[in-house]
């Protein structure tokens, strides 16, 4: 090779690494995202207080207000003067078919990080914690497993918490009698007109029925859970590295930051709308240390 080629070439490669960020080739989401002018958030209309309809049939809530960080952070990366933010409402048996097909780009719920979705998609870290609880009046004085032996119980049909419950019963010989019921509000009831003496789900659902309730402070959530922390994470599309960088580290720096206690704050132990309900939720010790270690694991035993 002669000298001045060798020397063209090194001069070549200097210029590519010294090359601003712009002129980096964009692929995947963040050049449709800059090409189209717009990102589009997936969220949910019931997930409470995850990502719902509020009122005036608004999105809102605490994962749909970190898409909307995340939004910002994109949109900084980007240099973009404006970024339009998109809103398409997505389903549990849509939002996975839609973050693959690329008709929204984070989708923003309450969506379970674990092993088998990780094939079909990728998670930033996570924003929440939910463990399997049972719910029951309080003036029962239900708190442990162990209290529940002899006990009427009731779980939703078709869910892993009636599979958790009927594996615990059969392992500890508590001799429960376990009815399924078709959906959480009819299992609630059934808690609530004496007909079973508690109701399994994640902690986090029985803690909406329960502020949603005509007496909220006659019932009581168990200390003890039934299964393990399970993670709640933001969906955004498999292989595409570039786009999942710039999420991971705006959802980094928001969760370890006091604004991200604070919108923790905000959404799970103060009043929300529509209806002024109080989760009453305080952050637990797991989920104090996932938000300062974040974390995109779909491994229960991470938290």
């Amino acid at each position: 090779m002669h000298l001045s080629h060798a020397l063209f070439l090194a001069a070549l490669a200097i210029s590519a690494a010294t090359a601003p960020v712009g002129a980096q080739e964009l692929s995947g989401t963040l050049k449709k995202v800059k090409d189209t002018g717009a990102i589009t958030i997936g969220y949910r209309d019931a997930s409470v207080p995850f990502s719902y309809l509020d009122g005036n049939q608004k999105p809102v809530g605490y994962a749909f207000e970190i898409c909307l960080k995340v939004a910002d952070a994109v949109k900084a990366h980007l240099k973009l003067d404006t970024l339009e933010v998109r809103l398409n409402p997505v389903t549990s048996a849509t939002r996975i078919p839609l973050i693959a097909n690329g008709t929204i780009d984070l989708e923003c719920g309450s969506t379970t990080n674990n092993a088998d979705r990780q094939r079909q998609a990728a998670f930033t870290n996570t924003h929440f914690l939910t463990a399997t609880r049972f719910v029951a009046k309080r003036d029962k004085g239900l708190d442990k497993t162990d209290d529940l032996k002899g006990r009427t119980v009731v779980s939703t049909s078709g869910t892993t918490n009636i599979r958790q419950i009927n594996e615990i019963n059969t392992a500890r010989g508590l001799g429960m009698r376990i009815l399924p019921a078709k959906d959480h509000a009819e299992a609630f009831l059934m808690v609530e007109t004496g007909r079973a003496d508690a109701f399994v789900m994640d902690d986090v659902l029985l803690a909406a029925l329960v502020a949603g309730s005509k007496t909220p402070d006659a019932y009581a959530i168990s200390s003890e859970a039934q299964s393990r922390p399970e993670p709640y994470g933001i969906m955004l599309r498999k292989d595409d590295p570039a786009f999942k960088a710039v999420v991971d580290a705006a959802t980094a720096a928001l969760y370890k930051s006091p604004e991200g206690t604070a919108l923790y704050e905000k959404w799970f132990t103060q009043a929300i709308p529509p209806r002024g309900i109080n989760l009453k939720l305080p952050m637990s010790e797991a989920m104090r240390k996932a938000l300062a270690n974040p974390s995109d694991s779909s491994d229960p035993a991470a938290y």
